[in-house]
């Protein structure tokens, strides 16, 4: 069976930090995620799906 390799630098993972091989890439990686430089994908929202700033009122 072969072992997997460190999603940031491609040496053997190490279970303590897995998927990555060292707490340096983990730390590499979270790093990336709080510059923006991983982002997950959305839907565009039209205006018509957000409801309206001052519904009207009930009577």
């Amino acid at each position: 069976m072969s072992q997997r390799k460190c999603v940031i630098c491609g040496k053997p993972q190490d279970v303590k930090y897995r998927p990555f091989c060292s707490k340096r890439c983990a730390d590499v990686d979270l790093n990336r995620w709080f510059s923006g430089a991983y982002a997950i994908p959305a839907e565009e929202q039209s205006e018509d799906s957000f409801p309206p700033e001052h519904p009207p009122k009930e009577e």
